[in-house]
């Protein structure tokens, strides 16, 4: 695995952060997850990057957290490393910089909440979005907390507690993606979204984002925080450890059903 698993460039007044863990479908590890934290504050803190971008290398955008990391911890184990992993929907709620997520194939579990948590998303017309952790006795509750500012209470309990994949025509439907466009044009596309912000007064992109976001925010930080309280007790139980091993295996899982 490259040290490198998050990398960065900026280039008239835009912003690239680019997943770089292609080998494991860009799956998130602690080490994937604070260098990407960092890498938005640092962006953030650039008076010279007006737009931030967040793509990825390979096929995939990202599979969420890597299904190695559920195993053997207490819950306060998981506790501490779920407020590590899910740094970053705090960060980019409270970025003032405009982000894009620019999406190409399997988005899904964290992978897809980071591209919710992103205020604009452009996708490939292959891409696949989902909050996929309930198939494996997990349950997505970080993607829930942007999830829910972009769809309505009776489609976010049906995405969570399905686990059903949305290819990119529908997630655009949904309101989970700005843009739908061919593979081979997404990263023009996106750029030229991204070029467009960026000619636009920076101080009216921040006013403006912290005026939509006084909207919408209500208690966004601490339910979070609750979510991940959540599932962090989840993620010690039987059920949870036998559906990550039972997708590991590629058998059924044996649920315990308490």
């Amino acid at each position: 695995m490259s040290d490198q698993v998050i990398l960065t460039r900026k280039e008239n007044r835009i912003g690239f952060i680019t997943l770089n863990r292609p080998e494991a479908k860009n799956t998130f590890i602690p080490e994937f997850s604070t260098q990407l934290d960092r890498a938005l504050w640092d962006m953030e803190n650039d008076d010279e990057i007006t737009v931030v971008v967040i793509n990825a290398a390979g096929k995939h955008f990202s599979t969420g957290i890597a299904l190695d990391q559920f195993r053997e911890k207490s819950p306060a184990d998981y506790r501490r490393f779920l407020y590590t992993i899910d740094a970053f929907y705090h960060t980019l709620a409270r970025m003032t910089k405009t982000t894009i997520a620019s999406v190409q194939g399997y988005a899904v579990a964290n992978g897809a909440g980071l591209s919710y948590a992103c205020d604009l998303t452009v996708a490939a017309d292959s891409a696949v979005f989902g909050t996929t952790a309930i198939n494996v006795g997990l349950i997505c509750l970080g993607p829930a907390a942007p999830l829910a500012r972009l769809v309505g209470r009776k489609k976010m309990m049906e995405m969570i507690l399905t686990g059903d994949l949305y290819p990119a025509a529908e997630a655009e439907r949904l309101g989970l993606v700005n843009k739908v466009v061919p593979a081979d044009e997404l990263e023009a596309e996106t750029l030229e979204l991204a070029k467009k912000l960026a000619k636009k007064s920076s101080l009216a992109l921040r006013i403006g984002k912290e005026g939509l976001n006084k909207l919408l925010d209500g208690s966004y930080h601490p339910n979070l925080d609750s979510m991940d309280d959540l599932f962090a007790a989840l993620c010690a139980t039987h059920d949870a450890e036998e559906g990550v091993r039972a997708y590991l295996e590629k058998r059924p899982p044996d649920w315990r059903r308490e």
